[in-house]
């Protein structure tokens, strides 16, 4: 797990290892997990005002898209069009489908090497600002999250 206060990126060496890599406790407490996919795990946004799942590579110490070998960017690259499909998935489930895709990469939080796919609409709280830093996120109510879960795995299997 990395620190918020670390300056640097990792050395090369330590992107390659296999070992279990923990997840950053800010997604445990935001994001509900779906499925683990060949390089990411994915993870629910738990914001119910967007359809939005998060990627997250099992990539020890990784920061930055560059610290992923060539073969591990073309896998996220392919991983992030499956969860823009279980977004629209999911926004179609719950009778919100999404018009915009907005994929970022930002870390300035959380360093740990992370991809946000947000469903976006015309008529949602933020259009046409990002999601972040404007409004609060509403958590999911149960119906609604199971409803959100099963579309987003169902995507992301098929």
């Amino acid at each position: 797990m990395l620190e918020c206060g670390r300056g640097s990126r990792p050395a090369a060496e330590a992107l390659q290892g296999s070992g279990m890599v923990q997840i950053d406790p800010a997604f445990l407490a935001t994001s509900h997990a779906l499925v683990s996919l060949p390089l990411c795990e994915a993870r629910l946004q738990d914001d119910a005002r967007f359809p939005w799942i998060v990627l997250i590579p099992r990539v020890a110490e990784a920061v930055e898209i560059e610290d992923l070998s060539a073969d591990q960017r073309v896998l996220l690259l392919s991983e992030i069009v499956a969860a823009g499909r279980a977004v629209r998935g999911v926004g179609a489930a719950l009778g919100r489908p999404v018009t915009k895709l907005n994929v970022g990469q930002l870390g300035n939080i959380t360093r740990q090497l992370h991809v946000h796919i947000v469903g976006r609409r015309e008529d949602d709280p933020c259009w046409s600002r990002p999601v972040w830093g404007h409004g609060v996120a509403g958590a999911y109510e149960a119906e609604a999250l199971e409803t959100a879960m099963r579309a987003a795995i169902t995507a992301l299997r098929g």
